[in-house]
């Protein structure tokens, strides 16, 4: 076999890291973010154990914001954070989604204060996607889940 015209696929040239290597990656991923599935059902679980943080500013809190959420914008978390937020709790940081630094930004200023912190992948755009509610001036409203990017048939993809 001429070996002249074996191709390897885009996906493969560079190869998968080593089992062990992408073990402590993926659990690494694992250990700073959380997606907005796991984080509802945390949070209508009634004892979530960390606090929601919406870190961005007042014009996009105002336009909506996930319910019981803490409103504190990342340029505002150094001066803050010690007033509104228990060290021994951690914290989940959102902004308004995949496309957006601001929730990792605010990760990292927690995080350099000390707190344990994870950002939400996703940010409030996933959360609207999927279908779970959202407080704005007129109320909590809630749409349908986009079929396209969130299951129609419960509350996660079960993975």
């Amino acid at each position: 076999m001429d070996m002249s015209t074996i191709t390897v696929s885009s996906v493969l040239q560079t190869p998968p890291a080593p089992p062990a290597e992408a073990a402590a990656h993926f659990a690494a991923r694992l250990a700073f973010q959380a997606d907005v599935s796991d984080v509802r059902a945390s949070l209508t679980s009634g004892d979530p154990g960390f606090v929601l943080l919406d870190s961005r500013g007042l014009p996009a809190w105002d336009q909506a914001h996930i319910p019981d959420a803490l409103h504190l914008p990342t340029g505002e978390i150094a001066a803050k954070a010690a007033d509104l937020l228990d060290p021994s709790v951690p914290v989940v940081t959102y902004c308004w989604g995949p496309g957006c630094d601001g929730a990792t930004r605010a990760a990292l200023a927690l995080a350099l204060l000390g707190y344990r912190v994870k950002e939400m992948i996703g940010g409030i755009e996933y959360w609207i996607r999927e279908g779970f509610p959202v407080e704005t001036a007129e109320g909590v409203r809630q749409t349908p889940a986009d079929p396209l990017t969130a299951p129609l048939d419960g509350p996660s993809c079960a993975c």
